[in-house]
């Protein structure tokens, strides 16, 4: 019997264990998959011994628990390439730029700026702890993101780009989500300018040998904690004392849970749930979870994106004095990054079907689905991006035990009814993940926080 049972080997629930391993606690890690890292994932690029993430991978200036963590773990970091000319296309118009900003019209300049400076001031309004509290929240809660835009841009051009910077932050519609989670999200990011650059914004860095690197080295210092291949189907737990009557934790405090897994039944005091939010419906609740707790679930669906890197011989886009940054509002693949390790060899270029696009992307057969990529990475990068010798891709809403990526997002209504239940724990149940961040929701420092904040939850639970 253990003192914590943490559901989930992802970053959130690694970092919850290892910190409760070291309060001295007894822990073990249940994973359903046959891997950790959760949305973190690497793999080998084609003929070579470099690998590449085909989950999340960045880092950037502010996200001070992931930069901190990974130097702990002996992990060094590599800038994402930044130098040369992007290549924008607005509508049909496909052009290279050097300066910050694309050229496009004086008039739709003056809207996107206007827009973005509205928004950043808002959104520096919600209250990162309780969003749901701002002044103005039934308001911004009741309306799409999309309502919001579509009140303050003037421009086709204006509405295009904010619809494209939706699905490169979301992977999803402005249609689909709160205007107040998009906001603390934006918030939550330190602005819209932090959550979009490269250099000094949150595509500024990458994880020499892959971010996959971070779960597995945590991991691998839990040793025989984390069980993998072990699926949660059921959690047993008592509404008045939170906690299946009868049972005692290692420690002596209190009424233990049984969580059951492969078949397989374990027992602890308390239980860490560190998966998606759509993931936790997948679980029995022996009795259900409070209805509020449920009902908070069923409005935090995940985006959908479809991450696929394609390998060259070599970089060839930055002999032309490219980046390897392309973003398109009328392509599918429609934000482009340099992939290429940090060797520099082999070159590999990275783009998203994203929200929409993943959707229309997932219906085409994995031949139609490679050859539109490559028509879209010739069209920003020339014929040579059509004679790639590798192509790797990973569509998150087909996995099993992820639903979907970047992360869960909030739709209209959903934070002023349920917000409080985000993190508030339920008996001796308590809710990690990077959407239940304040800072940095859905990236992986904001996993750590989750992580971090449980750990507290539970030993502050131990001691009364």
């Amino acid at each position: 019997m253990s003192d914590v049972i943490v559901v989930g080997a992802g970053v959130a629930g690694l970092t919850a264990a290892r910190e409760l391993v070291a309060a001295g606690k007894e822990v073990l890690v249940l994973e359903a998959r046959d891997r950790v890292g959760g949305r973190l994932l690497n793999e080998r690029l084609p003929g070579s011994d470099e690998v590449v993430e085909v989950g999340g991978q960045w880092l950037g200036p502010g996200q001070d628990r992931a930069l901190a963590l990974t130097a702990e773990l002996g992990l060094k970091t590599f800038p994402t390439y930044d130098r040369g000319d992007k290549v924008a296309e607005f509508g049909s118009k496909l052009a290279r730029y050097s300066s910050r900003i694309p050229k496009i019209s004086p008039l739709a300049l003056v809207d996107i700026a206007q827009a973005q400076l509205r928004l950043d001031k808002d959104a520096r309004q919600i209250p990162l702890d309780k969003p749901w509290e701002a002044p103005n929240a039934g308001e911004l809660d009741k309306r799409t993101f999309a309502d919001w835009l579509d009140r303050r841009t003037r421009t086709k051009t204006g509405r295009a780009f904010f619809q494209l910077v939706t699905e490169a932050v979301w992977a999803a519609d402005p249609g689909d989500m709160s205007a107040l989670w998009a906001q603390f999200y934006i918030h939550s990011g330190g602005g819209l300018d932090s959550l979009l650059n490269t250099s000094g914004g949150a595509q500024q860095d990458r994880v020499v040998g892959g971010t996959q690197m971070i779960a597995t080295m945590m991991a691998d210092a839990l040793k025989d904690r984390v069980l993998t291949g072990m699926p949660v189907s059921e959690i047993r737990w008592d509404p008045q004392t939170g906690s299946e009557a009868g049972e005692v934790s290692a420690s002596g405090t209190g009424p233990g849970v049984t969580v059951v897994a492969a078949g397989k039944e374990f027992r602890a005091g308390h239980v860490v749930v560190a998966v998606p939010p759509p993931l936790v419906s997948r679980i029995r609740f022996a009795p259900a979870l409070p209805a509020l707790r449920s009902q908070l679930l069923q409005r935090l669906p995940m985006g959908w994106t479809i991450k696929v890197n394609v390998v060259y011989d070599e970089p060839f886009w930055r002999a032309q004095g490219l980046s390897g940054q392309a973003n398109s509002t009328s392509r599918p693949v429609g934000t482009v990054f340099d992939n290429t390790p940090p060797s520099g060899s082999p070159g590999v270029l990275v783009g998203f079907f994203e929200g929409r696009h993943a959707q229309t992307a997932a219906r085409l057969s994995p031949a139609d689905r490679h050859r539109l990529v490559l028509d879209n990475l010739a069209a920003y990068f020339g014929a040579e991006a059509s004679n790639a010798v590798g192509y790797i891709e990973r569509d998150w809403a087909a996995e099993e035990y992820t639903g979907g990526c970047y992360g869960a997002f909030a739709t209209p209504m959903t934070l002023t009814r349920f917000g409080p239940e985000l993190r508030r724990p339920v008996g001796h149940l308590h809710w990690a993940g990077t959407e239940t961040a304040t800072r940095w929701a859905g990236y992986i420092d904001g996993a750590i926080e989750s992580g971090l904040r449980v750990t507290e939850e539970i030993l502050a639970a131990m001691v009364r």
